[in-house]
């Protein structure tokens, strides 16, 4: 038998999970709802949870990972909901305080089928909902995001961080963009 999850380095995991792209799926949204579904009967009263992530923008390349933002309305409902994601199974990945990622579908002999990554904050906490809602009133724009994405794909396969540093300009463009053209969530 292999290692661990927890007990593999993070190039070893890399190795395991690399980035890898596909055309849009409509399943996306399902899963999303589903897993939204059994989120809210688990989390407190008055999380919001927002499909996040380059699934949530229609008809784009993306990571087959379905991005969820928990967003709890107190510090209390932040404790009580990082410790029944824990509880219900959800890989800790990491913790700052104010922010804490989870995943879901990781096993040791690679992706399940259905993957998810959970970003759990306070509520206010979303600038990836001003990115997602931009990206989907603007075809163009995601379409744009869309080729940056597959560009990088197969320079960074095996190094995650380094993918995502390199989309953090675009990102932080558009969100802020999205934060200038929309109303409040």
């Amino acid at each position: 038998m292999g290692k661990k999850l927890s007990e593999m380095s993070l190039e070893e995991l890399w190795e395991l999970f690399p980035i890898f792209l596909t055309e849009h799926r409509e399943c996306w949204v399902q899963w999303f709802q589903e897993e939204k579904e059994m989120l809210l009967q688990l989390l407190p009263s008055k999380s919001r949870v927002s499909h996040i992530g380059s699934t949530a923008i229609e008809g784009i390349w993306a990571k087959p990972i379905v991005d969820i933002l928990i967003e709890a309305p107190d510090q209390a409902a932040f404790s009580l909901a990082k410790a029944a994601l824990v509880e219900r199974g959800y890989i800790l990945m990491s913790d700052s305080g104010e922010r804490v990622s989870f995943n879901k579908g990781y096993t040791e002999h690679g992706f399940a089928e259905k993957v998810f990554h959970l970003h759990l904050r306070l509520i206010g906490d979303h600038d990836e909902l001003y990115f997602r809602d931009y990206m989907n009133t603007h075809p163009e724009a995601a379409k744009e995001y869309e080729a940056l994405k597959l560009r990088l794909w197969k320079e960074y396969e095996h190094d995650r961080d380094e993918y995502t540093r390199q989309k953090a300009e675009f990102v932080g463009k558009y969100t802020e963009l999205g934060k200038r053209t929309a109303g409040s969530f």
